[in-house]
């Protein structure tokens, strides 16, 4: 059964953001990936590679998560919409059906795909405007 956590999107400081959740709900990041570690590293700007790509941190059986969103890759935040559902599948299948229902008379902007990160993932915004990120992990899949 899917999981649904928030995924936040950041205007370049994410990681001060994420240090502050940290030091109020504790726990430990589960990951951190730097622009910098990515295949697209040699698209950033010298002076945002450093940014995050990927950022995570458990808050009870949640994981609240975020990225850099650098509009130096096309992306521009807007407070208020600055953020995605991200659900979490149990399977392949499971991430196609969600996503084909969310995308019905909304508009898919990164079509289910398998990822460098090891999942099979596609961002949509539904017909009532809400942005929706589907991931299937392979990682978690095989443990």
């Amino acid at each position: 059964m899917a999981t649904i956590n928030p995924y936040l999107n950041f205007m370049g400081n994410t990681q001060e953001a994420f240090d502050f959740y940290k030091s109020i709900f504790g726990g430990e990041f589960l990951a951190i990936q730097r622009f910098k570690d990515t295949p697209e590293a040699e698209r950033v700007p010298e002076n945002e590679k450093e940014k995050l790509m990927h950022i995570s941190l458990p808050v009870g059986k949640n994981i609240l998560m975020a990225t850099d969103a650098l509009e130096s890759m096309g992306h521009k935040v807007i407070q208020g919409t600055n953020f995605h559902l991200s659900v979490d599948t149990d399977s392949e299948q499971e991430a196609n059906e969600l996503f084909k229902g969310l995308s019905e008379g909304g508009k898919v902007s990164v079509p289910l795909q398998k990822m460098f990160w090891g999942a099979y993932f596609g961002m949509v915004t539904d017909k009532f405007g809400i942005q929706w990120m589907v991931n299937f992990d392979y990682n978690l899949a095989n443990k």
